[in-house]
């Protein structure tokens, strides 16, 4: 569960909302030769469905001593891992999307390499990874490696404004993300100078409990001079 601490009470935003926004982002992205990739549509479909195997936590929240909902990054590690292979799984008859996938999981978890209780999993993920890759047919590791990167931009695109981070994101790719209140922005401009109109459904509880829509714009900043 993304949990958005911003208000009066907090707004819980399930996986595949968060995922469903990152591709809808990503469908507009003109940059890196992606509007001409003969493999767009693959990508935009492990992108849409990168989080999938959160669902089952998603629909049965852990919550703390206290009551408090657990979000992605503070569930414990077992429920972590376990989220991936489920995911992987669920994409195997669009093998190419699957693999990146994996690839996500290794990428996202890598600061935990040296940690000896995640071996078995980056073993796992990177065992299905190559598995889907060679399903796949004619990609190799470098075209997935590049073409990961649109998904990565796109997931943290879509965490930057549903989690309403207002640090900025500047690790990932050579892009810089940051959220000013409804503002969704990144340089250098992979728009072409489009604005795009972004949206994610949540949920509140009690007092105040319902459906709500976060509204906002994504747009590009110009390269710094």
């Amino acid at each position: 569960m993304i949990v958005r601490r911003t208000g009066a009470a907090p707004i819980f935003i399930t996986h595949p909302d968060h995922a469903a926004l990152a591709a809808r982002i990503m469908a507009h992205w003109r940059a890196g030769g992606f509007p001409t990739s003969p493999r767009r549509e693959v990508i935009l479909l492990a992108i849409a469905e990168h989080d999938n195997g959160w669902q089952e936590v998603d629909a049965a929240p852990i919550v703390d001593a206290s009551g408090e909902v657990l979000d992605f990054m503070t569930v414990p590690m077992d429920i972590r891992r376990g989220v991936w292979p489920r995911g992987v799984a669920r994409l195997a008859s669009q093998p190419y999307a699957a693999a990146l996938v994996a690839q996500h999981a290794l990428h996202v978890y890598r600061r935990y390499r040296a940690n000896a209780d995640w071996h078995p999993f980056f073993a796992e993920m990177e065992s299905a990874r190559d598995h889907h890759l060679r399903a796949a047919q004619s990609m190799s590791l470098d075209d997935l490696l590049a073409d990961y990167a649109f998904v990565r931009i796109g997931d943290l695109l879509s965490l930057t404004f549903c989690n309403a981070w207002t640090a900025p994101q500047t690790e990932e790719f050579g892009y810089t993300i940051r959220l000013d209140a409804d503002r969704l922005r990144v340089g250098p401009d992979p728009f072409e100078g489009a604005s795009l109109a972004i949206e994610v459904a949540g949920r509140t509880v009690a007092p105040h409990e319902g459906p709500v829509t976060i509204r906002g714009i994504a747009s590009g900043e110009p390269a710094p001079r």
